[in-house]
């Protein structure tokens, strides 16, 4: 047997509902020939009797009750799939996966990012992935990764963008119970205490690993780790020094374990947004990108 006709069925419905094959041709802006052509035609495509024609109104068989019923359904249900596809098109609805190398920027600085599209286009859904700014570029151009926060420099790649993004401080982040600790952390002072750093191929532990070269140093981590939360706990509980970064406006609360100190000289990690350049005018990618640079002037 052939595939239902869904014109077919919302012709079926229509008849159901007004009673009359007229006022359903009037309701479609159908020909009543043609209304009557659908219901013949279903009537033989399925080869059993749905209308019963009445003086005053037609009347649906107990076969015609049952499909106009589930046909309901399938109507609504193929409504929703072509509207849910327009809003797909038109970047309102989706899911959008995109890599970060840290939490600290999902700490940080996306959950501006979540309110606005929350407001804004509350179908799109932002799923955070994290696999580290090597991973993140290279899942952009696997299609793994749908928008990816890298740190500079990357490499080029195929069909990849890269914008500019924001300016994240990095701190040394030191146990408070150490005795006389410095105004600022320096190359030379950092580098004679026992640090936690991020793992070897991962960007911040290479700028990290720049900014004590430029000094003429090459420290050894005492522990690698590649959470903010774990590295943050590590130095809490007196284990060695970190460098992380940090929103300017970050304050310590009274009490805390962990002292914060500028870097001397600054260090300053550059974030850019990572997207497939097909993508970028529309669709939901489009949409997150659109939203995350007007937030980059605001952080």
């Amino acid at each position: 047997m052939r595939q239902l006709n869904l014109d077919q069925i919302r012709t079926l419905v229509a008849i159901a509902d007004l009673g009359t094959f007229s006022a359903a041709a009037q309701a479609l802006h159908l020909a009543q020939p043609t209304v009557s052509l659908h219901v013949s035609e279903l009537e033989s495509r399925l080869g059993l009797p749905l209308l019963v024609r009445g003086a005053r109104r037609v009347q649906p068989t107990p076969a015609g009750g049952e499909l106009v019923e589930r046909g309901r359904r399938l109507l609504r249900d193929a409504d929703e799939a072509v509207e849910a596809a327009r809003r797909r098109h038109a970047g309102l609805e989706g899911r959008v996966r995109i890599g970060v190398s840290t939490t600290s920027v999902v700490v940080d600085l996306l959950p501006p990012v979540f309110e606005t599209l929350s407001q804004r286009y509350p179908g799109i859904e932002l799923s955070p992935m994290f696999v580290g700014s090597v991973d993140s570029a290279l899942g952009l151009a696997a299609g793994t990764v749908d928008v990816a926060v890298v740190a500079l420099p990357q490499p080029a790649l195929p069909g990849v963008r890269f914008t500019p993004w924001v300016r994240h401080e990095m701190r040394a982040l030191v146990p408070a119970a150490w005795p006389a600790l410095p105004k600022r952390a320096t190359p030379a002072w950092l580098a004679q205490q026992p640090l936690v750093m991020n793992e070897p191929g991962t960007r911040m532990q290479t700028l990290t690993l720049e900014w004590f070269g430029r000094a003429g140093f090459s420290p050894r981590a005492r522990i690698e780790h590649n959470y903010d939360v774990a590295m943050r706990a590590l130095v809490e509980a007196g284990y060695g020094a970190a460098v992380l970064p940090l929103r300017q406006d970050h304050v310590e609360p009274a009490g805390s374990r962990v002292r914060v100190l500028p870097m001397a000289p600054r260090l300053v990690r550059h974030l850019v947004i990572g997207y497939r350049a097909q993508e970028a005018q529309d669709g939901p990618v489009a949409r997150v990108v659109e939203v995350m640079r007007e937030r980059a002037g605001k952080e």
